[in-house]
C-alpha cells in the first residue's frame, strides 16, 4: 500500500543525502523516481539537490504556484514508481495536499524530506501539513555540540551569534545555521543578549 512519508530532521541531519540514497536504492531495483524540490531552495543551484557529503542530483523544480497533482498527471505517461521530495518544508499546504492525492488516487508512494521547524522553533506551513496528513512520520536525528539530540535550527548572524528575529526563510548552510539542543539554544540566546 502506498503511503505519504515525512522524514524530518534538524539542519545537518543528512536529509538530502538520505533522499538521494533512497532515490539510488529505488533506481537500483529498476524503478522510476520523480525527484522534486521547491523553487525556494536555491542554495546549490535551481535544479540541484546537493548534500553536505557530496552527493548531487538534478531535480524537477516546483514553483509555489505549481499544482503538483496536475504536473504529475501531465507526466503520467512516464509513470513513476515513487516520488521523492527534498526541502518539503517549503511546499505550500495545498501542494502537500496534492502529494497526498497522488498517494490516494495513483497508489504511488511519496517520501518527503525536510525541516520540521524554523529558527524560532515554529512549524513551517508545509511541515505542519505533512504532520497532519502523513501516514508515516520519522525523525532523522543529529546531535548538538554538547552531545544531546539537536532539535533547533539556530540561525547565526554574520558574527556567529544566535539570532531569533527575521524572515522565516533565509537560505544558508553551516555559515548561517547550526543544529542545537533546546537547552544550548536558550543559553546561546541569553549570551547574545548579555553581550548587547
Amino acid at each position: 500500500m502506498a503511503k505519504l512519508y515525512f522524514k524530518y530532521g534538524a539542519m545537518n541531519s543528512s536529509k538530502s543525502a538520505q533522499a538521494l540514497i533512497t532515490k539510488f536504492n529505488y533506481e537500483e531495483q529498476g524503478m522510476a523516481v520523480w525527484l522534486i524540490k521547491p523553487a525556494a531552495d536555491t542554495r546549490y543551484g535551481r535544479e540541484e539537490i546537493t548534500s553536505r557529503v557530496g552527493l548531487s542530483q538534478k531535480a524537477d523544480v516546483i514553483e509555489e504556484s505549481t499544482d503538483i497533482l496536475e504536473r504529475f498527471r501531465d507526466r503520467e505517461r512516464e509513470f513513476f514508481d515513487v516520488i521523492i521530495a527534498d526541502e518539503s518544508q517549503f511546499f505550500t499546504p495545498a501542494q502537500i495536499e496534492q502529494l497526498r492525492e497522488i498517494v490516494d488516487l495513483y497508489h504511488v508512494p511519496v517520501i518527503c524530506f525536510g525541516l520540521r521547524t524554523d529558527f524560532q522553533t515554529h512549524l513551517f506551513p508545509g511541515s505542519a501539513r505533512l504532520l497532519e496528513l502523513a501516514d508515516s512520520i520519522s525523525e532523522i536525528k543529529t546531535i548538538c555540540a554538547c552531545g544531546n539530540k539537536a532539535i533547533v535550527n539556530a540561525r547565526l548572524d554574520d558574527d556567529g551569534n544566535v539570532i531569533t528575529e527575521g524572515a522565516q526563510v533565509v537560505l544558508g548552510g553551516n555559515d548561517r545555521y547550526v543544529a542545537m539542543c533546546h537547552s544550548c539554544w536558550k543559553k546561546a540566546i541569553a549570551r547574545g543578549k548579555e553581550g548587547r
